[in-house]
């Protein structure tokens, strides 16, 4: 199983009568919303740009090494680091509905909340009561026996009841472990429309511990597992979904799209085969290789070797073929690079030598994927333009196609394909 928070958010109001989930022709939209922008309400005003940029980029390393742990481990292992994730989404669960934020992530499967009860030794503040499943009318517990709970990693059941007690733990050594759960997940169309989804699938949390915070009450797994959001709805959303994200400076929010309006309308779209390897909650992708003009790196290996992941700020590439991309850009470039601020970032330069960042094409297999300077270098306040593109440790093989590099792009999941397309979007006017 595989948690990462990341993501987006999610809006949803709870005084009128909710919709079921008939949602016609068209799908939902939501509205997702970044920890750190602006418009967030968890925005910390005192952290620079550099600040922020900083912080996500060592969240981003250590996201690497869980994606690492549970690839070479086993299915146990979570590769979410708590609330290290990007996005945050608003939904609400139960009858009557109760609204929660919780992280969003498209490299994790595993829905859950805190619940009721949840003492302060075993659950974290999180700014509101935990879910209490005993106010709501359409609560049930899932039984031991049952599919869903043979789906998880690690479950349990005790002798005198037939509960699914799940257990999850993470590669940063913490956990949540509860009881595997019904109920209805309520979301608010970015249109005003509510979209209720009955008997969801998800973990009532009573003992939740290690480095989940405030403002998120838990997790939703946007992956490709059995017991995700889109999984669990895919036959209502037409297996598919998308999401456009906007720079981290601007005053709108992102959008979290479902079912037909999902679909890419605009010309210009690229499209590149998911690969099915395991785990199954991750997005595999094939990258052959990484141009600037006439030059190109070449992946080694490109068979479903980089993961699309929207909760890690960075770009990952294997050791190599980075080395073989950081030379070319070097020679585009042209000036001297200069000291890393951090060991996130491995190339820089002095903004006062005015670089042209040069426009970089990614060649997934069938997909050629230009991406312009926001996507690729980021300006820091002390006078450095870094790239946000940097090596895997030698040790870890694996490539991941990260948030800042999907800015600006609508990106499109089509899990009867089996397909992701991207184009380009001025997501800020969507």
């Amino acid at each position: 199983m595989m948690h990462n928070p990341h993501f987006l958010v999610l809006t949803a109001i709870f005084s009128s009568p909710v919709v079921q989930p008939v949602m016609g022709a068209k799908g939902f939209s939501v509205e997702l919303i970044h920890r750190d922008s602006p418009i967030s309400p968890f925005y910390n005003a005192s952290l620079t740009s550099s600040q922020i940029l900083r912080k996500n980029a060592l969240h981003s390393m250590d996201r690497l090494k869980h994606f690492q742990s549970l690839i070479n481990q086993s299915a146990i292992q979570s590769a979410v680091t708590p609330n290290g994730g990007i996005y945050l989404m608003k939904l609400s669960f139960g009858t009557p509905p109760v609204d929660y934020m919780a992280v969003a992530d498209t490299g994790s499967d595993l829905i859950w909340i805190q619940c009721v009860p949840c003492l302060q030794s075993q659950c974290y503040p999180q700014g509101s009561p935990p879910f209490d499943p005993q106010a709501s009318s359409t609560y049930k517990k899932i039984p031991c026996d049952s599919d869903s709970c043979q789906a998880l990693p690690r479950y349990q059941c005790s002798n005198d009841v037939n509960d699914c007690q799940y257990s999850y733990s993470y590669g940063d050594k913490s956990f949540t472990k509860g009881i595997l759960s019904t109920d209805t997940l309520t979301f608010d169309d970015s249109n005003g429309q509510k979209t209720a989804f009955p008997t969801s699938i998800f973990g009532c949390g009573h003992n939740n511990q290690g480095k989940f915070r405030s403002p998120s009450a838990g997790l939703v797994g946007l992956g490709g597992g059995p017991l995700s959001l889109v999984s669990q709805i895919s036959t209502q959303i037409d297996h598919r979904f998308s999401y456009c994200l906007v720079p981290l400076s601007a005053s709108s929010s992102s959008k979290l799209l479902f079912g037909q309006e999902a679909i890419i309308s605009r010309p210009g779209a690229v499209s590149t085969p998911l690969v099915s390897k395991t785990p199954q909650t991750y997005y595999y992708l094939s990258l052959e290789g990484v141009s600037i003009g006439d030059k190109t790196a070449q992946a080694g290996s490109s068979q479903g070797n980089i993961i699309i992941d929207s909760g890690t700020t960075l770009t990952y590439l294997e050791s190599s073929f980075y080395s073989s991309l950081e030379t070319i850009v070097k020679d585009a470039i042209g000036a001297g690079p200069v000291q890393s601020p951090s060991e996130s970032f491995s190339l820089c330069y002095g903004s006062e030598t005015n670089i042209n960042v040069p426009e970089m094409v990614f060649h997934f297999s069938g997909a050629d994927l230009r991406l312009q300077p926001v996507n690729t270098f980021a300006k820091f306040d002390d006078n450095l333009v870094c790239m946000l593109i940097a090596p895997t440790p030698s040790d870890l093989p694996l490539s991941i196609f990260g948030n800042f590099a999907q800015i600006n792009l609508q990106v499109e999941y089509d899990l009867e394909k089996w397909t992701v397309s991207f184009v380009p979007t001025d997501c800020t006017n969507q």
